[in-house]
């Protein structure tokens, strides 16, 4: 559905995207996840149209359209973090300007109007002037701004920023809708524990790159494998446990805490049980043996400053 290749943008000595490379599949809700000034933004105003690249391409169902920008403008659809109301209008107003600028008009367009409306829970505001509306409803209205002309990709920003829980609950609900409708939808956020009960799949994007991308099981897996595993032997088979332990590559750090060892294993679950398997042959008393628990947003701080430190290394 839409591809990024080795998109590359400088603002002056500032490289904002560096080989950015990502791959988002038709019908998914994508999670596009950065710390501020990680590159989110920058991305996605060069995939509508609003910023030029200095590098790479974008594919959407296979044609690059970063250079037709009358194609562009009809495949995408984009909310903008800051987004732009006319209080002079009613919602019905609003909405029926916008879908005049891609030439929509008449008696469908009108039905059209009313049902994205509904469709943003904001029908009984129809004849209601913006300026009389919430954050969270300006933001629902925006969203159905975004549909008017029937996008096959919608771009989010931010959507959830300034929002009470309960706007949150309610745009996270009309997402999971649209979704539900085989609409492709990317919203970016700063926060990856704020995504996880809405997207399907989830890109890392740290210092204008894309560190990390997966479903969301392959993030929670990821997650676990951040953790150490804590094992629990008999008090006087510490020594013993350390000796295994030490043979295996996968193993980067052991330290104890009395007879609980915290293992830094970098294998896979299969692997977990070969470990465990060999310190029960070499008749290690194992008392317990468990993946400490994890959290998403621990896997996004672990990201962020492994990123960070290898940068710095570099430098």
């Amino acid at each position: 559905m839409l591809e990024i290749s080795h998109l590359y943008k400088k603002f002056g000595k500032f490289v904002a995207l560096r080989d950015m490379n990502m791959k988002v599949d038709e019908g998914e809700l994508f999670g596009f996840v950065g710390s501020n000034g990680a590159g989110k933004t920058t991305t996605m105003r060069i995939c509508v149209g609003l910023l030029a690249s200095d590098g790479g391409k974008v594919t959407i169902n296979g044609e690059e359209v970063l250079n037709d920008h009358k194609k562009l403008a009809s495949l995408v659809g984009y909310v903008p973090d800051f987004f732009g109301v006319y209080s002079n209008f009613t919602c019905m107003e609003y909405l029926q300007f916008f879908a005049s600028t891609y030439g929509l008009r008449g008696y469908d367009t009108d039905v059209m109007c009313q049902d994205l409306l509904k469709l943003v829970k904001l029908d009984h505001k129809k004849d209601t002037n913006v300026n009389g509306l919430s954050r969270g409803m300006k933001q629902r209205l925006c969203l159905a701004r975004g549909l008017v002309h029937d996008p096959k990709i919608l771009f989010l920003d931010e959507p959830a920023s300034g929002l009470d829980p309960q706007s949150r609950f309610e745009l996270k609900e009309i997402l999971k809708n649209l979704s539900s409708y085989g609409k492709t939808i990317i919203i970016s956020s700063h926060i990856l524990p704020e995504l996880d009960q809405m997207c399907s799949s989830v890109g890392i994007i740290n210092k204008g790159q894309v560190v990390l991308q997966g479903t969301m099981d392959e993030i929670h897996r990821a997650a676990a494998m951040q953790s150490p595993i804590l094992i629990t032997v008999a008090n006087d088979q510490i020594d013993d446990a350390f000796a295994v332990l030490k043979e295996f590559a996968t193993v980067q750090k052991v330290t104890a805490r009395g007879n609980i060892l915290s293992v830094v294993f970098t294998g896979t679950k299969e692997e977990e049980s070969v470990l465990l398997t060999s310190l029960v042959s070499h008749n290690v008393a194992v008392l317990n043996f468990y993946r400490e628990d994890s959290s998403l947003e621990s896997l996004f701080m672990d990201i962020v400053s492994g990123e960070m430190a290898r940068k710095a290394k570099e430098a």
